[in-house]
């Protein structure tokens, strides 16, 4: 079979899209791992598969390179509503608002042009859940928010944020650039006594009131480039610790780039603004 893609990246997070409204894809977790591979596959952080949806627009289904189906992706459906305003998809009146089924709810999406051309794209990522049992996290408190650890003889203080998956927010004092993230990010990760959904894990360096710097160590993939819902979810955490505001949008900055995430008093719900980037199109034969 002849498989038409396309690699599109969300400031460095990278996927393989494949419009599926007229077809169905066999096997995606498996067909997630051998493109992903980045020596002998197309390269990158996961498998999108775009389908029909009788609640929505759209419905987004994605896969981690390891094969395991994850609920969300913030730079990822960003990519999705650039692939079909791009492609034309959009059989509605208004092509600049969309909603897309994930596994994490219905989002909804506003497109912004700027001279034409589609320049930013803003997702309301809906309302964080930030109690321990539903985010979930073995820790049975409203928030969790500071709390103090032991993951495998090292000692850390952990804010623990869902945004439709399961985030744990590390604050550190250095230059994030510097941390052994892949070793630090593998033990919490997997510390499933802890974790029974393992977790995503962001180690964040506050800059000021407005601006956070983070790397991301994403379940079921290792370090990415840039993690939308992480991005949501240190936003939030930032604010609860009391480390920013959330009178205005906080300034992410990722190794990928950076978002702008609001978390706003009006409706508890986060929005988080960026860029999608089509890389190249091409076929494979799977």
């Amino acid at each position: 079979m002849i498989l038409n893609f396309t690699k599109m990246h969300g400031i460095g997070n990278d996927y393989i899209y494949v419009n599926c409204l007229d077809q169905k894809l066999q096997n995606p977790s498996v067909l997630a791992k051998k493109l992903s591979d980045r020596h002998f596959g197309i390269g990158s952080d996961g498998l999108v598969l775009i389908e029909p949806s009788s609640r929505a627009d759209f419905t987004m289904s994605m896969y981690n390179s390891d094969g395991s189906q994850a609920e969300m992706c913030g730079n990822a459906i960003r990519c999705v509503a650039s692939y079909v305003y791009e492609n034309n998809l959009i059989k509605k009146e208004d092509k600049l608002s969309l909603d897309i089924e994930t596994l994490a709810g219905i989002k909804k999406i506003k497109l912004n042009l700027e001279n034409g051309r589609l320049s930013t794209i803003r997702v309301d990522m809906g309302e964080p859940i930030l109690e321990g049992i539903k985010i979930p996290v073995n820790i049975d408190k409203p928030q969790v928010v500071g709390e103090l650890v032991n993951i495998e003889g090292t000692s850390y203080r952990i804010s623990c944020v869902s945004m439709g998956n399961p985030h744990t927010v590390i604050y550190v004092d250095q230059d994030v650039k510097t941390l052994d993230i892949e070793t630090m990010g593998r033990k919490i990760e997997n510390f499933t006594s802890l974790f029974p959904r393992k977790t995503n894990v962001e180690f964040v360096r506050v800059i000021d009131k407005s601006n956070v710097s983070m790397r991301v160590w994403e379940r079921g993939a290792g370090e990415t480039l840039a993690c939308g819902t992480g991005a949501c979810a240190v936003t939030v955490a930032s604010a609860l610790n009391g480390f920013t505001d959330r009178d205005s949008s906080v300034k992410v900055h990722l190794t990928g780039g950076d978002l702008e995430v609001l978390w706003s008093k009006e409706d508890n719900h986060v929005y988080m603004s960026g860029t999608a980037t089509k890389v190249f199109e091409g076929r494979v034969e799977v």
